[in-house]
Order: C-alpha cells, then sequence, then structure tokens
C-alpha cells in the first residue's frame, strides 16, 4: 500500500536536489551522491533539472554500476534554449538559463509544500548574467523568492578525525574587500547575529550557544594602532549584544589570526574547548580556514530562510566536467545536512 504524502511528510524530510550547471559537474555528483546508501537512506529525494542531461550523464560515466535509474525521481524541467547548445566543460548562456530555472522550479515547489528544503549543486555565476539574471548567486535568488531580507551564509562541517562541527558565519559575504569597514555595522552585525542564534538553537539543538567572533583588524585593532573599527565600535556592539543575550555567551573580538586555533585544533581531536559557532567579518577571513580544515566536507547553509537549503561547498569545476573524476563528498554532506535540518523542523 502507498505511503499518503502526509505521512511522509511526518516521517522523513522531502528534498529537491538540483543539478546546479549542466555543463559543470553537478548532474555527476548528484548522481554519484545519490549512489550512497546513506545519503538516500531515511529522505525521499527528487532531483530537479534535465532529465535527458542526467541520462546523458549516467550513460557516459557508466553509473549504472554504481545506481539503479529506474529508482531516481527526477522532476524534468523546461527551460528557454535548446539541450545541445549546452557544452559540457564549458558554460554559456543556456546553461546559465538552465540552472536559473532548475533553481526557480526547485523554489517553488518547496514553497508551495512539495519539499522540505533544497540541496543545490554548484552554478556559474558568470553564465547566470550571460543568461540575463543578475543575481550573485543562488542564495540571493533564494531570499527573494521566499520574502526574506535578513539571510546569512553558515558554513558547517563535521571533522571526521574527532566528530567536531566546525559552524562559521559570515556577516558580509560577496563583495570586494575595500567595501568591508564600510559595509559593517552594529545593525549589519547585530542581526547577523540574531540569525546566527536562531539557528544554532532551532537547527541544531543548541540552547545556550557559545559564539566567537573576530575582530577586522590585526590583532584586532591593537587598542586602535592597527584600526579603529574594534574600539570605535565593535567592542562597544559586543557589551550591548553581552547584555542583551545573557543567555549567549559571546566572546571577542578575537584577532583573526588567532581565532582559529583552536577550531584546528579540534579538528583533529587535538584541543576540547571549542565554541558552538565562529563569526567571520568577511568572506576569506571565514571561508580561507574552513576550506583549509574541510574542504571536501563543508557545507554552505543559507540561514533565515522558511526552509532548509544547503550546497557544496565548491564551484562548477567545468575543467574536469564529463571526466568522471569529480568528488561527491560535498555533495553528500549536503544531503546528509539537510536530512538533519529538515528532520529538526518537521
Amino acid at each position: 500500500m502507498k505511503t499518503p504524502v502526509s505521512e511522509i511528510k511526518k516521517t522523513i524530510p522531502r528534498l529537491a536536489v538540483t543539478i546546479g550547471d549542466p555543463g559543470g559537474i553537478g548532474p555527476e555528483i548528484v548522481l554519484k551522491a545519490l549512489a550512497d546508501p546513506s545519503v538516500t537512506e531515511n529522505c525521499d529525494l527528487t532531483i530537479v533539472g534535465s532529465r535527458q542531461i542526467l541520462q546523458e550523464t549516467y550513460q557516459k560515466l557508466s553509473l549504472e554500476k554504481l545506481v539503479n535509474w529506474e529508482n531516481l525521481k527526477i522532476l524534468d524541467v523546461e527551460f528557454d534554449g535548446k539541450l545541445e547548445d549546452i557544452c559540457l566543460g564549458k558554460g554559456n548562456a543556456v546553461s546559465g538559463e538552465a540552472s536559473f530555472r532548475y533553481m526557480e522550479k526547485a523554489i517553488a515547489q518547496t514553497l508551495a509544500g512539495e519539499f522540505d528544503g533544497i540541496v543545490t549543486a554548484p552554478i556559474s555565476k558568470t553564465c547566470w548574467q550571460m543568461a540575463g539574471h543578475k543575481y550573485p548567486g543562488q542564495t540571493e535568488l533564494l531570499a527573494e523568492k521566499a520574502g526574506v531580507k535578513k539571510f546569512g551564509m553558515l558554513f558547517v562541517a563535521r571533522s571526521p578525525h574527532s566528530n567536531f562541527v566546525l559552524r562559521s558565519l559570515l556577516v558580509t559575504t560577496h563583495i570586494p574587500l575595500s567595501q568591508v569597514p564600510l559595509a559593517l555595522t552594529p545593525e549589519l552585525m547585530s542581526w547577523k547575529l540574531e540569525l546566527l542564534v536562531e539557528s544554532l538553537q532551532k537547527d541544531f539543538g543548541i540552547s545556550r550557544p557559545k559564539i566567537a567572533i573576530a575582530g577586522l583588524n590585526p590583532h584586532s585593532g591593537e587598542n586602535g594602532q592597527l584600526g579603529m573599527e574594534e574600539r570605535d565600535w565593535l567592542i562597544p556592539w559586543l557589551k550591548k549584544e553581552g547584555d542583551r543575550l545573557p543567555n549567549i555567551e559571546l566572546y571577542g573580538p578575537v584577532p583573526p589570526d588567532t581565532m582559529w586555533v583552536k577550531p584546528g585544533q579540534a579538528w583533529l581531536g587535538l584541543a576540547a574547548k571549542t565554541y558552538d559557532a565562529y563569526l567571520a567579518l568577511y568572506h576569506d577571513q571565514g571561508l580561507i580556514p574552513v576550506k583549509l580544515m574541510a574542504f571536501d566536507l563543508a557545507v554552505n547553509t543559507t540561514i533565515g530562510l522558511p526552509f532548509v537549503r544547503t550546497s557544496p561547498d565548491h564551484g562548477t569545476a567545468f575543467d574536469i566536467a564529463g571526466e568522471g573524476i569529480a568528488d561527491a563528498t560535498s555533495m553528500k554532506a549536503a544531503i546528509k545536512l539537510a536530512k538533519e535540518l529538515s528532520l529538526q523542523r518537521i
């Protein structure tokens, strides 16, 4: 007897998995990830993309040894353009249009209640621009479609050495380094901190989180000798937030070059004292250590949305597309984390 959809929602997460830019490694890593029983167990997965591209990838890479085609659930998405104009290994306007429409469909179906979360394979921002879609990335499209103005990029990875979970939230994201001091304000810091606290409590079950907050300048400004931001507003802001959130342990501003020492040691099982999350003030400050520790394991999680969204922490890798050598480890981690977070919300 077939299980009603209402019963499925109560028992297991329903996830949409987009294939990203079809000229990149997205179709390959999605298929490879779904070949792992630990990924597909206890969830209902639907691939969102072009059936023909998935089938061509499946046959070209001889993936029948890994996954049964007949067991795959595929939501075939139409778009303006011809599949034959998509060139494997070279993104173009057509592949950008395709990946945009896959994303649109997944979001629409999720907002309509068909899915509990979305896992997104990598897209090319350049190809989106070539197709006429002026978004910095998938995160901004997700937020717009969901009607959300406050959102954040949280990077999550679990160490295979110690089981330590690294969580790093970026305050500013895809902006030039020269704009970071202008973009950082107490207001922005406050709502990013609020998003982080809410996610730690709601998604990860941490009721009284401990959070380390990075400084902006070397040595956190050295009392104004190496920059004024910490002295002028960051330290006063931190004290004010500590008073406002008495149940949250805030530590900082931590000198950026030393903030990652303990997490790095914990990743290898060499340190016990860590924080539940780390608030980085700009892109590379947060992502260089994450990628150094967990390049193949880190997952990009969009917080602040009304549904779960995760994504591998790597790009389209056009240079190796179609060669069958793409590593699906991060995609597997993204699906597993989406399952965990969705279960917290169901």
